[in-house]
């Protein structure tokens, strides 16, 4: 039986406060992960009804134990003072009016819980103090609105205290883990991660074969032969990106700029079956262990290799991850924190006359900088283009040597490589971008109309420049936002192609050479 027609909400002539619709989301939920897919990632399948007790006594001892682990956690906890500076900025708050979506709500779905069982007043006065007992119906609550947060960070930028709902969120969601209460679709891709090396389960003797005919498409298509390597020994540089590149439209056209790159600059590279993912799904669930244990594959495969560079793909959010994270994590970086064994063979064995790991934007845009890429930008005429700032890139990253590096050196490649360039409006790009709505864990078709209605705010900016300015492309470095977008589009009367990577852009204008 068919489902409700999902319909994208009407785009609003100002951005005005959305008309409240109390629990209009309140039943949408995720799939469930089976008990296997729990038992994939050591958390526990799910409880039946007459343990209850259990399930709730565990929930809050791993509440406490986030608590005590996470200073800032506690602090986001005790520190709003609901002054509704962050209500109407998140997306999905704007799409469906649902108030329990306006950031300081969802953070009030845990922090009621932590008033009542971590608080003197909330133990002694719970009624006074806005606070509630853990019940089936609340975390059945918790398991809605958890998963209609993209964790991408707007509301913290407008929040005067720096309250970080992406972090509640991930809290959250580990504790949902915890009491056998994990989603499907986030889970079942870690797991894949885990036995396979990608998050689309793409095995090393198929993805072999879909860089060879990736050659042949590439050699017929420009008369040059251009290698796609992958698990080359010896190579410089270990190519880490989202699988989705491999085949996925319009993400393969990206990957096809990268080899292009590394061709028309004589830099060897490889990609790797062992670490044939950038994204790292243990940051949308919140749980380091997953984090580690993902990240760890590519410091594996970096030391087998023997590359004396790693680059990461177009990827939002694998590329926070790997500014902010690989450090501590696997070692991975300049300083690095990590000073295991391996962490510090890896260390001597990287050349550090280049940052440690580094976004392919950044190795492009030094390559331009250098006079090693020349570009026919007449080649990308028929197209007006505009960039969309992915959320983790945006406040989550840098790139380059300067603040705001990860908003200027994507444009700066963009109008290297293109002759017309617009920009949307002020307060929907840079660290304010509105997210595509599908991060976070929510790119899966069950919650495909949260995802429609999240992208409203994205849409209405760009019709702005659709109208006004003749735009026709949206450039993003983020596979998931291409993903999101390519679904999404057509709901708001844009053909799904009109979504691409900056280094399609690329791949477009080079020119190439033997080398």
């Amino acid at each position: 039986m068919a489902g409700p027609e999902i319909k994208a909400p009407p785009m609003r002539e100002f951005p005005t406060v959305p008309v409240m619709r109390p629990d209009a989301m309140g039943g949408l939920k995720p799939f469930i992960a089976s008990d296997k897919i729990q038992a994939d990632l050591n958390f526990p399948g799910a409880q039946p009804a007459e343990n209850w007790q259990h399930t709730h006594d565990t929930a809050i001892a791993k509440m406490g134990e986030l608590l005590g682990q996470q200073r800032a956690l506690k602090v986001y906890m005790d520190s709003c003072v609901h002054c509704g500076a962050c209500t109407d900025k998140c997306h999905y708050f704007i799409g469906t009016g649902d108030p329990k979506n306006m950031p300081v709500a969802r953070q009030d779905l845990m922090r009621s819980v932590y008033r009542r069982y971590f608080t003197l007043p909330g133990k002694l006065f719970p009624k006074l103090v806005g606070a509630r007992d853990l019940t089936p119906d609340v975390l059945d609550e918790w398991y809605s609105y958890y998963h209609q947060c993209s964790e991408c960070r707007r509301c913290s930028v407008f929040c005067p205290y720096g309250i970080d709902t992406a972090e509640v969120t991930m809290a959250g969601r580990e504790i949902l883990d915890a009491v056998g209460y994990g989603q499907k679709y986030s889970n079942e891709i870690i797991g894949k991660v885990h036995k396979i090396g990608n998050n689309l389960g793409l095995p090393g003797p198929a993805l072999r074969d879909t860089l060879e005919g990736l050659e042949e498409d590439v050699l017929e298509d420009t008369g040059i032969a251009i290698r796609y390597p992958l698990d080359q020994k010896g190579a410089e540089v270990l190519l880490i990106t989202p699988s989705a590149d491999f085949f996925a439209e319009p993400h393969i056209d990206s990957l096809i700029g990268y080899g292009k790159v590394f061709h028309a600059a004589g830099i060897s590279w490889t990609l790797s079956s062992m670490a044939s993912e950038a994204g790292n799904f243990g940051l949308f669930i919140g749980n380091q262990e997953q984090l580690l244990k993902i990240a760890m594959r590519v410091r594996e495969a970096a030391l087998e290799l023997g590359v004396k560079r790693i680059v990461v793909g177009e990827c939002g959010h694998a590329w926070r991850v790997a500014y902010s994270f690989w450090n501590t994590l696997v070692g991975i970086g300049d300083g690095a924190g990590a000073n295991d064994p391996f962490a510090i063979q890896l260390q001597s064995q990287l050349d550090h006359r280049y940052k440690q790991p580094m976004h392919i934007c950044e190795l492009t845009w030094d390559l331009i900088q250098q006079g090693a890429l020349s570009f026919d930008k007449e080649a990308n005429d028929h197209r007006v283009i505009t960039f969309h700032d992915s959320c983790n890139v945006a406040r989550g990253s840098r790139m380059g040597d300067m603040p705001g590096g990860q908003f200027e050196i994507p444009r700066n490649i963009i109008r290297a490589v293109a002759n017309h360039y617009v920009e949307m409006a002020p307060g929907t790009t840079h660290e304010q971008t509105f997210c595509c709505g599908g991060g976070g864990g929510l790119l899966t078709d069950d919650l495909l109309d949260l995802r429609v209605k999240g992208a409203l705010p994205r849409m209405e900016a760009l019709k702005l420049v659709t109208d006004g300015k003749g735009v026709n492309f949206m450039a993003t470095i983020c596979a998931i936002c291409k993903s999101q977008f390519s679904k999404v589009l057509p709901y708001y009367g844009y053909k799904m192609g009109m979504v691409g990577g900056v280094h399609q852009l690329v791949s477009t204008a080079i020119r190439l050479g033997d080398k």
